[in-house]
């Protein structure tokens, strides 16, 4: 039988649902030699239209369902049905592939639904007879017997491939079994331990058995000394039963001794009254000397504080001096350099600093008078001397209308002494900025 890549479409229709009369067979033999090709000549009816999977199958006569096909062939599908020609097909059945016995065979037409629409009458593969053959050879047909062994030969190397091919199926397939039989072995190397394991699971077991028997045992023995322990225990009870009734009978004599200590605590609550009216006066007299520490202790505490603000004025004042004579002294230096400047230009120009006609007095003579060294004198002197605290002037008081210092006045100076005043610009500065007013004075020596 032909072995195919693919099966063919079969069903297990029976015989009686066929239509043998949609494809006709033509020039079938009666018998066909064996060991040659046979070629099946085969019409489509006019209704009959065949599709991809249909097949040609030869059957031994006697079939009963189209799975009993010998071998087969696909079915070459016309390009037009309409053309006559199209109509008529054939198929070539290979020798190899044909039957070798001398049984009745026939050519059956299966659609793709497995499905028989035509039959051919029966034939057989078997020789002709000697006594009516006259063999005649010529040159053509030795020409196709050498045609037909060749195709023999290459029939016969596709075969040797195909042993190859099988070999080396059969090669994977050892390769597969030995990897088969080592996972067998492997399994089975994991079974030995899983027993080993089950076994020492089982000695563990028995250890654990044994271990709880010993337990119970010792717990057998634990409940005797129990019981053992629990008499004692009873005979302990009646001794303390005992010892119990002598402890109420001192109660009661206990009891008679509280009823006198009542009496006694009774005179003492008397005694204890009449010392908490003494305490009552005394806590008094401790009240009003705790007033007149409270009065004495505001009062100290007003002149603290009187105190600390004319500390923290002093500390001001201490302030705005340090920034004044630093403000001198800075002064004096740029007098100085200025007046060194000045003697550099006299000289310069060819003049002498003593015949100069002007000459303008120290400020040792008068506080506020200029430089001499300066020919339009210094510019900073009028300034110098509108900011010296020895020139302010007494004004009226806004309030009350006073020429003398008043309280209003007092409060303004003490005021204006927590202030920072610039000497150049008059500007006033708060004393707690005393970093901005530095820097603010700096500014006009630029």
């Amino acid at each position: 039988m032909e072995k195919t890549v693919e099966d063919p479409p079969t069903s297990a229709v029976l015989l009686d649902h066929c239509h043998f009369s949609q494809v006709i067979f033509n020039s079938v033999e009666k018998f066909y030699i064996p060991g040659g090709d046979v070629t099946c000549h085969y019409t489509f009816t006019q209704h009959f239209i065949p599709r991809r999977k249909d097949w040609i199958g030869i059957f031994r006569v006697g079939w009963k369902t189209t799975r009993e096909y010998y071998t087969f062939m696909w079915v070459n599908l016309p390009i037009d049905l309409n053309n006559e020609s199209a109509k008529q097909q054939e198929v070539q059945f290979k020798a190899y592939y044909l039957p070798k016995d001398d049984e009745y065979y026939q050519f059956c037409y299966v659609d793709q639904d497995g499905v028989v629409r035509g039959a051919s009458i029966p034939f057989q593969f078997r020789p002709e007879n000697e006594e009516d053959i006259l063999v005649v050879t010529t040159q053509g047909e030795v020409e196709e017997i050498e045609q037909h062994n060749k195709e023999l030969c290459k029939e016969n190397q596709e075969l040797k491939d195909s042993c190859v091919s099988l070999q080396k199926q059969n090669s994977d397939m050892q390769a597969e079994l030995q990897k088969k039989q080592e996972e067998l072995e492997t399994l089975r190397c994991i079974n030995k331990k899983l027993e080993l394991k089950v076994k020492e699971q089982e000695d563990y077991w028995e250890t654990e058995l044994l271990q709880l028997k010993e337990q119970n045992q010792k717990m057998t023995s634990e409940n005797k000394k129990m019981g053992i322990r629990v008499d004692q225990l009873q005979a302990q009870l009646s001794t303390q039963e005992k010892e119990m009734e002598k402890l109420v009978q001192g109660d009661q004599d206990k009891t008679e001794q509280l009823e006198h200590l009542k009496k006694e605590n009774d005179h003492l609550f008397l005694s204890l009254t009449e010392q908490r009216k003494d305490q009552k006066k005394l806590e008094q007299t401790v009240e009003a000397m705790k007033q007149n520490e409270t009065t004495a202790m505001k009062k100290q505490q007003e002149l603290m504080d009187e105190n600390f603000d004319l500390s923290r004025r002093l500390s001001e004042n201490k302030m705005i001096c340090n920034v004044l004579q630093r403000e001198k002294e800075r002064l004096e230096g740029e007098n100085d350099l200025l007046q060194r400047e000045n003697t550099r230009l006299l000289s310069y120009m060819g003049l002498d600093f003593n015949s100069l006609p002007y000459q303008v007095p120290t400020s040792d003579e008068g506080g506020a008078g200029q430089n001499p060294g300066l020919v339009y004198g210094n510019p900073y002197s009028g300034i110098q001397e509108s900011s010296s605290p020895s020139s302010l002037s007494i004004k009226k008081c806004p309030i009350c209308k006073a020429d003398d210092i008043c309280d209003h006045t007092l409060e303004q100076q003490q005021m204006h002494a927590l202030c920072l005043n610039c000497p150049i610009c008059g500007k006033t500065f708060p004393a707690r900025e005393k970093q901005i007013f530095e820097d603010h004075v700096f500014c006009h020596s630029l």
